[in-house]
């Protein structure tokens, strides 16, 4: 290829990361607008902490069964369409939930929503078909930048249109937010984004045992994929209950927990956006994931420990540094590991495994957190991280089997 094409090719590539990236946190807001208001939400139907920590693992369960089926559909017919149509109805489910008469019928509305959020392996195989393999970490660094920044906006916008008095009309503002977050996020996909999908034909859908013989077979994505599951069951357990942590220990409500994960979004964007790249090219990917893990850890016991509030959030904060520079060294990895025709499908296997721990991590948290203590969760995670930190150690050893043309 000549200089010139070459040199325009670079510029459409580069134009149409952006706006990807556009798309991707309209989309994040919207799900961020709804985190901090759940717990209160399942409140004003007198939920209880199991049924409310079960409004978070039944997105998670939709989530779960959606994302090996958009990633592989993705590889078939386009990620384009598939964006389109999962981010659309995705959208609408959030003005289901708005509408729900009951606990039961909140939870068929985000179990719904989750399935149709099940797009996160399209979006990560949309970036990694325009991106070399040298730079994907980096890339998915700037992906993961725009996932902060739309869950630093979507959780503060929540707790501020959030009016938990009124019960549960009182939580329809910040809904509607969120679904006209995710239909403006379609529509600059229906509009701007154009179709990424290598020209690949012949590719034909596999089943999800194929897929997942092929994924724990290779001996990178096995352990990337056992990493990701403890260290996401733990946090999402984290997420699901700290609405509740810091209402009984700090007496907060929707606004101060919505701008604590302001700063998760904050520190995420900034490391993710600016950090990870710079890291990954100095260090690579194993060292910089063995060291975020070590962060998430130290996070954890910090939170587990704070009997302040400005002590949990810059534990909070350690952890979000330390995840920031954790997953786009996950995606990458993978990316790198896989043939450019199944990144849809093996990255679908990727999120549906961390689907499947979103499911586990609110129940047991849940449990923890009325049984033993409310900061049980904290300590928890913080276990759960020990074994993960040994497999990124033993994947530093492994990247040399990892394709990098």
């Amino acid at each position: 290829m000549s200089a010139a094409p070459a040199e325009a090719a670079a510029r459409t590539d580069l134009r149409a990361l952006f706006i990807l990236m556009f798309a991707v946190f309209l989309n994040i807001a919207g799900f961020g607008v709804v985190i901090p208001l759940l717990p209160f939400f399942g409140k004003a139907f007198q939920a209880q902490a199991w049924q409310i920590t079960l409004l978070f693992s039944s997105f998670s369960l939709g989530q779960f069964l959606g994302e090996p089926f958009w990633g592989r559909l993705s590889d078939r017919i386009g990620r384009r369409p598939v964006l389109i149509l999962t981010i659309a109805i995705s959208a609408l489910t959030y003005v289901a939930l708005a509408f729900s008469p009951n606990i039961w019928i909140a939870f068929a509305a985000r179990f719904t929503g989750g399935f149709f959020a099940g797009n996160i392996s399209t979006l990560q195989g949309c970036l990694a078909d325009i991106t070399p393999p040298d730079k994907r970490a980096g890339r998915m660094g700037v992906m993961g930048s725009a996932f902060s920044a739309g869950f630093m906006t979507g959780p503060a916008l929540g707790g501020l249109l959030a009016a938990p008095k009124l019960g549960p009309i009182g939580f329809h503002l910040p809904l509607f937010a969120a679904a006209a977050f995710g239909l403006a996020s379609a529509l600059s996909v229906l509009l701007f984004v154009r179709e990424t999908r290598p020209g690949t034909p012949d590719v034909r859908p596999r089943g999800r045992r194929a897929a997942l013989r092929e994924a724990f077979g290779d001996p990178v994505i096995r352990r990337i994929m056992v990493i990701s599951f403890v260290v996401i069951s733990g946090f999402a357990g984290i997420e699901a209950t700290y609405g509740l942590w810091t209402e009984a220990r700090f007496g907060w409500g929707p606004r101060e927990i919505g701008s604590a994960f302001m700063v998760i979004g904050a520190v995420g964007a900034f490391s993710q956006g600016l950090a990870t790249g710079w890291l990954v090219r100095r260090y690579g990917e194993a060292r910089v994931l063995l060291a975020g893990l070590i962060l998430v850890l130290v996070g954890m016991l910090v939170q587990f420990g704070a009997m302040v509030w400005p002590m949990a959030l810059a534990g909070l904060a350690v952890v979000a540094f330390g995840q920031s520079i954790c997953f786009p060294n996950l995606v990458a990895l993978i990316s790198k590991a896989t043939p450019p025709d199944r990144q849809g499908e093996m990255l679908g296997v990727n999120m549906s495994n961390n689907a499947l721990a979103r499911i586990g991590g609110p129940l047991y948290a849940g449990w923890m957190f009325s049984a033993i203590s409310p900061a049980a969760p904290f300590a928890f995670t913080a276990l759960l991280v020990l074994p993960a930190t040994v497999l990124a150690w033993q994947l530093g050893k492994l990247t040399k089997f990892i394709r990098t043309a």
